[in-house]
């Protein structure tokens, strides 16, 4: 699946208001683990790859993200499979080893055929991220960036995880 992605750093509050006030339905708010992981033989940083396990509430996901596919957003291919808790063994065992956890609160929003996430990530602050499943997505999401105040320049194409990684390396 492609996933087409643009995250900007936010407040919350406001941007809650905004959401509101330009329709978007708010349908759930999680608590989420993600443990990122490092390949035995491949290095993901320089491919510009991710393989994560994501906790969400007792359910597992394990995803792998490929390279970024666009210069303006986070589009890159998206693979994500249900698994048990029992995978993260099954990843050590096969050599992967794991880098770092993200943990976040995200409160999800629907607007049109796009998903909004505010997210709320420990260490880092307050974002953003708007979603879609198609290039089509793409302009629809600049357009929702424009009436929600969001400048282009204000935009991330790093992961939470190269966010946190950043932090560290300064």
């Amino acid at each position: 699946m492609l996933e087409v992605e643009i995250k900007a750093k936010i407040e919350i509050e406001p941007m809650k208001k905004r959401l509101g006030e330009l329709g978007a339905e708010f349908i759930n708010r999680t608590h989420q683990k993600d443990v990122y992981f490092r390949h035995p033989c491949h290095d993901f940083k320089k491919s510009d790859e991710a393989l994560r396990m994501r906790k969400v509430e007792d359910n597992y996901f394990l995803t792998y993200k490929g390279e970024k596919l666009d210069p303006e957003t986070k589009t890159r291919k998206e693979i994500q499979i249900r698994v048990e808790k029992g995978a993260f063994n099954l990843l050590k065992n096969l050599g992967f080893s794991p880098i770092r956890e993200v943990e976040k609160w995200r409160s999800f929003y629907q607007w049109e055929d796009l998903r909004i996430y505010l997210d709320e990530v420990k260490g880092l602050g307050n974002f953003m991220e708007l979603e879609g499943t198609s290039w089509k997505h793409k302009e629809k999401m600049f357009e929702l960036l424009q009436k929600l105040g969001i400048e282009k320049r204000k935009l991330t194409r790093n992961s939470y995880l190269e966010l946190l990684e950043s932090q560290v390396e300064k």
